[in-house]
């Protein structure tokens, strides 16, 4: 299957103001891609791509006083299977994992893990290791926050999510993140694309945040929003929770005028040509600044 995506983010500054943006897909997504994913501007501005030491694909430049318009649009080829699910999978002995899981063990910015220890270990000290254990803190978080645009916030961490009971996908995979992690499971925040394919329409694009765990030798996707395997993730950003990823993180202020993003699947049929042809185009319907920029886009 194919995937056409990408985003359309506007804004304006009285001055001119550095930006650090994390808005493209991950140097690891190992799917092909037609086109070219990259960030582009309009007006056009100088831009330096450099990746980070989660591996992401990061950009910088500085925003002139007035308009800027950063866009991307590309097609992703998808296998079209949900995310892997193994319930055999197993939680590793601290001994045994490998050194470049450890940071993923340890509190973090958003990811309040020393203080939430005892509260894991009384919710899911029961649980079967492995592949139940993270399974039963998804269902937990799943059902423990509700979910709503005007909940969330740049600042939020996960003990306020637990407090609030409130959050977006981002709350969700940072509360999720930090109990892993006080059971003893690697886990780390990722997020990128994550159109309706399969599952009924839910309203206009965005990006979303899901989280990953280490177990049985491999990571795995897990999504406390959904609590379901998804089809067509594109990966852009993966980190110990949203302050190693914010999308936009600027050095200045500025306001935000056009928000737009778009994952939809398209036909198979035709050729590579026939495909790319459809970029000469982009999306211009259901373009929104609304309550959810607040936690998108994460000004610092």
């Amino acid at each position: 299957m194919f995937i056409r995506a990408g985003f359309e983010i506007s804004i304006r500054s009285k001055n001119e103001t550095p930006l650090l943006l994390a808005l493209s897909p991950h140097s690891a997504y190992p799917n092909r891609i037609l086109g070219d994913p990259r960030i582009h501007t309009a007006p056009h501005v100088h831009t330096e791509d450099f990746i980070d030491e989660f591996g992401n694909q990061r950009t910088r430049l500085t925003a002139p006083a007035g308009d800027l318009t950063l866009w991307s649009d590309f097609i992703a080829e998808d296998s079209g299977a949900p995310d892997p699910v193994d319930w055999t999978a197993a939680q590793h002995e601290i001994a045994d994992l490998p050194a470049d899981t450890l940071r993923f063990l340890t509190a973090s910015r958003y990811c309040e893990v020393d203080e939430l220890v005892a509260r894991a270990w009384a919710l899911f000290g029961h649980t079967a290791p492995g592949w139940a254990r993270v399974q039963a803190i998804v269902g937990w978080v799943h059902n423990h926050l509700t979910f709503g645009y005007n909940f969330g916030r740049p600042t939020k961490t996960a003990l306020d999510a637990l407090t609030e009971q409130t959050g977006v996908c981002r709350d969700f995979a940072q509360l999720s993140v930090a109990l892993c992690r006080a059971m003893n499971i690697p886990a780390r925040y990722a997020s990128g694309y994550l159109g309706d394919i399969g599952v009924p329409y839910s309203g206009p694009g965005d990006f979303c945040a899901w989280f990953e765990v280490y177990l049985g030798g491999r990571w795995y996707t897990f999504d406390a929003r959904y609590n379901t395997p998804r089809i067509g993730r594109i990966l852009m950003v993966r980190g110990r929770d949203a302050a190693d990823v914010a999308m936009i993180t600027s050095f200045g202020a500025y306001e935000l005028t056009r928000f737009h993003v778009w994952t939809d699947e398209i036909s198979a049929a035709g050729t590579d040509a026939d495909r790319l042809a459809l970029l000469a185009v982009r999306p211009r319907t259901e373009a929104l600044v609304d309550t959810r920029t607040a936690w998108t886009i994460a000004a610092e």
